[in-house]
């Protein structure tokens, strides 16, 4: 399958890349860095990316930004980072996207623990990583010719606890986590929450 990866560059991404690449031609795309780049902000952006890359059989995201403070620190605009990019940049990849991507082909985005887990700061990402869990159950009922669409709930990752000085106990590594993502494009599943710790335990 040739396969696109939004946010290949990252921590996340750069881990499925290195997975899907054992079996499938994979295409990253970065924000800023790579042969092929996207800003999950602007819908125009995206729809130059796909039109770039042509057709594809799967579109994996493992990109998107939320603003993580306190609520009382938390503006209006603030809200909105995490809604123009995390959850409508990559509601957008499903909506532009999918007359690029062939038919029984897939989405694999990502939301977060956060959304099921929350802690103190996590108001506005847990209402992104939500709605993104919201959108992929409704929308895996309104998509033709039998494409899939499902997200991955991604833990804490191992690396990015260490990058922060954080206990890397409570997390997972970002190769395990990547096993999820594969799971969802080599498999048959639609509209489900992906949790890649019960994944990875099996």
């Amino acid at each position: 399958m040739r396969v696109i990866v939004v946010g290949g560059t990252g921590t996340i991404g750069s881990a499925v890349v290195k997975a899907l690449s054992a079996w499938h031609e994979v295409v990253p795309v970065g924000y800023k860095k790579g042969a092929f780049q996207v800003d999950l902000a602007s819908p125009d952006s995206i729809t130059r990316l796909f039109k770039a890359v042509g057709t594809c059989d799967a579109v994996v995201s493992t990109a998107g930004i939320a603003k993580f403070a306190s609520l009382d620190e938390l503006s209006y605009e603030d809200y909105f980072i995490g809604l123009k990019n995390k959850l409508m940049g990559q509601a957008n990849l499903v909506r532009i996207g999918k007359q690029f991507v062939t038919n029984q082909g897939s989405f694999t985005l990502t939301s977060g623990i956060l959304s099921q887990e929350p802690i103190k700061g996590s108001a506005a990402i847990s209402m992104v990583n939500a709605g993104l869990e919201g959108f992929v159950r409704a929308a895996a009922i309104d998509l033709p010719r039998g494409l899939r669409v499902n997200v991955v709930s991604p833990p804490w990752v191992t690396e990015t606890l260490i990058a922060r000085g954080m206990d890397p106990s409570i997390g997972l590594p970002a190769d395990r986590v990547a096993q999820a993502y594969l799971s969802s494009v080599e498999g048959t599943m639609t509209g489900q929450v992906l949790d890649p710790r019960k994944i990875a335990a099996t």
